[in-house]
This record gives structure tokens, sequence and C-alpha cells, in this order.
């Protein structure tokens, strides 16, 4: 199998490993296994053992989350609107105090009910199961209509 120019993939991706949270051979692996390219052609390419490719590729993502989660964390610490949604609540609720709290505070929520239901779900993971909210989860809303929702 022919694999594409990993080299290429990064740079037009803009790959810097100098500001990234992801080291050279975690990006290469990542950009070819975002092509469906198997593990054992990736490990043949680069040289190593398939399983070395899935330790690779599972250190990069979890890299990835924990960005994700700095960068919410981040977004959270400013935000003109938190709110905690406390375990018992039923999800349908949980629009109406977002628009609330929104309104309270000035911010412009450019997201329907049903879309605010699945974003919260989605996003809290297992502390929301069916219409329950089974842990506190926290909602906030950035000065420009994000919403993030944390445990």
């Amino acid at each position: 199998m022919t694999l594409p120019d990993v080299d290429e993939l990064l740079e037009t991706a803009g790959f810097d490993e100098e500001s990234g949270v992801l080291t050279r051979r975690q990006a290469e692996v990542l950009a070819l296994r975002e092509r469906d390219i198997p593990q054992a052609d990736i490990a043949e390419e680069l040289g190593t053992s398939r399983a070395n490719v899935s330790s690779v590729e599972s250190s990069a993502r979890e890299n990835i989350e924990k960005a994700r989660e700095t960068v919410a964390f981040a977004e959270a610490l400013t935000a003109p609107v938190q709110l905690t949604v406390e375990a018992g609540t039923d999800l349908y609720d949980v629009p109406n105090r977002v628009y609330s709290a929104c309104d309270e505070a000035g911010v412009k929520v450019t997201r329907t009910a049903p879309e605010l239901m699945k974003l919260v779900g989605d996003a809290a993971g297992d502390a929301v199961h069916g219409r329950e909210v089974r842990r506190d989860i926290t909602v906030s809303v950035t000065s420009d209509g994000t919403v993030r929702v944390r445990e």
C-alpha cells in the first residue's frame, strides 16, 4: 500500500510541533489514521510494530482530549454565564435555565432548545442518562454564545 506523503499532510494541516501538544510521531500517526490507513500499514511504513502505532495513537488522542479540556476550562473562567445543573434535574429544564441566565447576563444564545438538550446530553457523557442529569454539570456560555459543558 502506498501511503500519502505524511510531511505534506502535516504541512497542509498546519502542524507545528513547537506550539502544539502532539509530538511529530503522534501527528504522523493521527494524520494517517484519520485517512483510514490501517495501523499495520502505518507500522510498516514507519518501521515499527502495530502495537507501537496503537500506543502512539492512543497517547495522541489522550493529549488532544486534555487540550480540549484545558481550552474548555480557560473559556469557562471568563464566560459571563456559568450555571450548575444539579443531579436530578430533568434535561428538558436545562434550556430554560440557560436562556434565563443568558438573558440576565445579556448574552445571546443561538441554539434552539432541542439543540441545547442534545449538546448538553452529548457533552456530559454518562453524567446524563435519558432525561436525567445524574451528576452535577456546569454549563457555561461565552460572550459570543458558545456553549460549553463540563462535569
